[in-house]
């Protein structure tokens, strides 16, 4: 412990040496003078303070002295005592002030103290600090920050600090990305160009989140031109490994296709292309349907279905057979006493109007129908009766099932009803309630099941191409009450939807997999059994360890 009149001698050094160097006119000739602070560095805790103060203030006018006296502040920064500590990070933005150069070192040393830091207090300092460094010099700061969330070819060599960036990047930069990327152009690009080297190696949630912030900005705002939509598809596209051959045992890769898919929808809609999506789904994931778990299936069938209204025709004509063969696996012919997912036909019904009204005549040789364009695809010297004949048979018995099961969730609808009527405790009534929406999704199922084959039984049917059928699920995320399921390291709605007679055990996750638990309660003792499945896990970073897998499995 230092002897208080030793301190007292210390001190009035310290307030000796900063001001002759405050009125020196050359302070570079006072080269003893800040000698005399960076020794002083090294002694009591109260000169300890105030040379973290006087150290990076004069740091600039002593190049040949910027060794000793970073050496000099670092021990300050590890020093036991905390008020020591935390002056000494309230100065590090001081070294760069006029040497920009020193910014990533500068960064390196707070990105650090992030991981480090276990005081309020500290933490603090050490925020603020970044946040000045953002201020100083932006573009170089944001460089510096992102190297150490990596990528694959460079990957950060800590995972801890790894974390502390990202949410220093999500919770203080991103919320002022207006005050801090200016040039406002010129930053948006660069941060979007570190964000996309980040993407190689991410989480689902990372990626969400980072998307989430690409879509915010200016550049690809409502303005945007087609070829930021293009940009974007791309990132999104890339992180859905359309590159890779489809492997159905890995459900990793299925869950990470299924958020993209829905994450490409709203872009889609604003003129990106879907042909990337759709010629994989066509070339890997239909011809193999009946292999992938079932509680994904129907995520994918939704996605399928949301992105079906903004194909082109020549996607259209290139997906729409694969569509309708799976179309017919899933719409019973005659009574065959196989079991009928109604969630399935839904969303098949509703990708096969808006595939269809965009290839009209491509039907006639799937389904019988004589539909004249004047193109040889139209195909009319030909005979498809029988396929025809087929066609509307499967509609007329999805037709008579779906009768069959709205007339049992109707009635089930009145005991529902008459349940709640003698409910005495909340936990009761929130149980019915729950069991009344989950019919009244499963009702709204049907309905649009019997909208969509009504006009297909016509020889030259209209196909429907507008928004005038309201999917489901979609319906439903309006009218239920905010109970969520985590998707892909976000909160989604709830929404029951599949009315299903196979439906997933209640280890069922995912886009579809609680509401079908849900809806499976709503419809007991209509149906036999169910399959179940459990859902996979990734083996690393970014939905299933692409690159290195650090054991950092997303799902």
């Amino acid at each position: 412990m230092t002897d208080p009149s030793e301190e007292a001698i210390y001190i009035e050094k310290l307030y000796e040496y900063g001001e002759r160097l405050n009125s020196a006119t050359d302070k570079s000739q006072n080269k003893k003078d800040y000698q005399g602070i960076i020794d002083a560095a090294k002694t009591s805790i109260k000169a300890k303070q105030l040379a973290a103060q006087l150290i990076p203030r004069f740091f600039k006018f002593f190049p040949d002295l910027s060794g000793s006296a970073l050496d000099a502040h670092l021990d300050l920064i590890e020093a036991e005592e905390l008020g020591v500590r935390v002056q000494a990070v309230r100065g590090l933005p001081l070294f760069c002030k006029d040497t920009p150069e020193n910014i990533g070192k500068i960064v390196d040393i707070l990105v650090q103290l992030l991981a480090d830091a276990e005081e309020f207090v500290e933490r603090d300092a050490v925020y603020k600090a970044l946040m000045s460094l953002l201020r100083q010099d932006v573009k170089a700061s944001l460089t510096a920050l992102f190297k150490h969330i990596g990528s694959v070819d460079e990957p950060s060599q800590d995972d801890v600090i790894r974390e502390k960036v990202l949410s220093f990047i999500r919770d203080k930069v991103f919320p002022i990305k207006g005050e801090l990327l200016k040039p406002q152009e010129e930053m948006e690009r660069h941060i979007t160009d570190l964000i996309k080297k980040s993407l190689e190696d991410v989480t689902g949630a990372e990626f969400n989140m980072f998307m989430d912030f690409l879509k915010s900005l200016s550049i690809f705002g409502d303005k945007a031109p087609p070829e930021r939509m293009k940009e974007v598809i791309g990132i999104i596209e890339g992180q859905a490994d359309l590159d890779a051959q489809f492997n159905v045992s890995d459900a990793d890769h299925i869950d990470r296709l299924i958020s993209c898919l829905h994450m490409a929808v709203p872009v889609v809609v604003r003129g990106a292309s879907s042909s990337k999506f759709l010629n994989y789904i066509n070339k890997h994931i239909i011809p193999v349907f009946d292999k992938i778990l079932e509680e994904r299936k129907l995520d994918l069938l939704k996605a399928l279905a949301e992105i079906s209204p903004y194909t082109v025709p020549q996607d259209s004509r290139q997906i729409l057979p694969s569509v309708v063969q799976l179309f017919k696996k899933y719409m019973p012919w005659r009574k065959s006493g196989e079991e009928t997912n109604f969630s399935y036909v839904e969303c098949l019904l509703y990708t096969f109007h808006h595939l269809a009204h965009k290839v009209p005549n491509a039907t006639n040789s799937l389904c019988g129908y004589k539909i004249v364009t004047g193109q040889p695809s139209d195909r009319l010297g030909e005979d498809f009766s029988e396929c025809y004949k087929e066609f509307t048979e499967r509609l007329s018995n999805v037709e008579e099932l779906t009768r069959a099961t709205m007339k049992k969730l109707t009635q089930g609808m009145a005991e529902h009803n008459k349940a709640m009527a003698a409910a005495k405790s909340d936990e009761a009534k929130d149980k019915i309630k729950t069991q009344k929406q989950n019919t009244t999704s499963g009702l709204r199922t049907c309905n649009n099941i019997l909208a969509m084959t009504k006009p297909l039984h016509a020889k030259t049917p209209s196909f429907i191409g507008d928004k005038s059928i309201g999917l489901s699920w979609k319906e439903a995320a309006k009218s239920l009450p905010p109970s969520t399921v985590t998707v892909t390291g976000t909160k989604r709605p709830v929404t029951a939807a599949n009315v299903s007679s196979n439906l997933v055990s209640k280890k069922g996750r995912g886009v579809g997999g609680f509401q079908n638990q849900l809806v499976n309660r709503a419809l007991e003792g209509l149906s036999h059994g169910g399959r179940s499945g459990t859902r996979g896990r990734g083996r690393g970073r970014g939905w299933g360890g692409r690159g290195r897998g650090r054991g950092r499995g997303y799902w």
